[in-house]
């Protein structure tokens, strides 16, 4: 018996199926959608851009609630009367008064961030052997924004002025994670 022979043309679109099979085996990277998921509070926080920003520059705004503090004091509300002779013959009288001042007023800091596009698991993971260096993370590399590396970014930050625990571009550029613009 005899086969029939096969085009070249058929073998070669045998070959790419079997390669595109094979392709669609393996896992593909995230998808931006995907990885900007991973910072939520950076995502929620975007806002449009001022309007002497850059062209394609992404910015957010985080705002640091005030601090509140209850102060409680006694008033006088009748003083004490006292005896010809210095005893006490009434005491005084004192209200609880209680306030709340605050400390410190609300702030809303408006910062330029990445674009949503570069913050991706493998960025992330950058970012947290950057703090891991310097002693501020100790979780694991994970690709992904935990409460550990949140915390450990807030720190960084704090130590270096920026008042937010959101990642700012002057931040990534500083543990050098992004390029620094030429001038």
């Amino acid at each position: 018996m005899g086969q029939t022979p096969v085009s070249w043309h058929a073998q070669a679109m045998l070959w790419v199926t079997a390669f595109g099979l094979l392709a669609a085996c393996t896992h593909a990277p995230p998808q931006d959608v995907a990885a900007r998921a991973h910072f939520p509070a950076l995502e929620a926080a975007r806002v449009p851009p001022p309007s002497d920003a850059e062209k394609g520059t992404c910015w957010a705004r985080d705002t640091t609630p005030a601090v509140i503090e209850t102060v409680t004091a006694q008033i006088i509300e009748q003083p004490a009367i006292l005896n010809p002779d210095g005893s006490v013959r009434s005491p005084a009288i004192y209200a609880t008064e209680t306030r709340q001042e605050i400390v410190e007023p609300r702030r809303e800091h408006v910062f330029e961030t990445l674009c949503a596009g570069r913050i991706t698991p493998g960025f992330i993971a950058s970012l947290q052997r950057a703090l891991q260096a310097r002693g501020l993370y100790d979780g694991p590399i994970t690709g992904l924004i935990t409460p550990e590396t949140e915390a450990a970014l807030r720190t960084y930050q704090r130590g270096h002025g920026v008042e937010t625990g959101l990642l700012t571009i002057r931040t990534a550029r500083e543990l050098g994670l992004v390029a620094v613009p030429r001038l």
